[in-house]
């Protein structure tokens, strides 16, 4: 289903897990029963996603492995796409590469090799299914998100050399902040 930032109600920020995080490895679970518990979690999803500010968060990276995805691709943030239990039910052999970043990889941008057209099966908040096609941005956004729920960082896609320097980057980028932060407290 489709809706804007603008019709969010009672919502609240939710933590992002950062790379390298095991819980990001985590394989998500299907939705047993589509209630209120889990569109009050597409709610807080949404309002951590448009906030951070992203295109799209899985429920693995605010650290609930249910199967459960936001997306907002629209230049204006008003057409939110709620996805639980996806599936891609297509993927086109034709090839598309995309600069990617990621909420749970701050600051981290690369090219990623998708399939350039997919076909996707899902529930939305009201438990409906419906089924639709997407390329472009939207089908890199919903393959993105799609391996969150698998337990896979998109930094995965990348070469083992890429993978080590990233990993590097993070940890140092983690230390600055810790001594940053003991200089406040001292």
């Amino acid at each position: 289903m489709f809706v804007g930032k603008d019709q969010l109600e009672i919502m609240a920020l939710l933590p992002i897990l950062q790379y390298p995080d095991e819980r990001l490895h985590t394989v998500a679970k299907p939705v047993e029963k589509v209630d209120d518990r889990i569109r009050q979690l597409v709610k807080d999803m949404a309002e951590t996603m448009y906030d951070a500010p992203g295109v799209g968060l899985a429920a693995t990276q605010v650290d609930v492995h249910e199967r459960v995805v936001v997306i907002d691709v629209s230049e204006n943030g008003d057409d939110l796409l709620v996805l639980i239990n996806p599936e891609i039910t297509w993927y086109s052999d034709e090839k598309q590469v995309y600069e990617e970043g990621c909420l749970s990889v701050s600051g981290i941008y690369d090219k990623v090799e998708r399939a350039a057209e997919i076909k996707v099966k899902a529930l939305n908040e009201k438990g409906e299914t419906f089924e639709f096609h997407a390329d472009g941005l939207l089908a890199v956004c919903v393959q993105h998100e799609l391996d969150h729920l698998d337990g896979k960082v998109f930094v995965e896609h990348l070469s083992l050399l890429k993978q080590n320097r990233i990993l590097t980057r993070i940890r140092k980028q983690q230390r600055e902040a810790k001594k940053a932060a003991e200089k406040v407290m001292v």
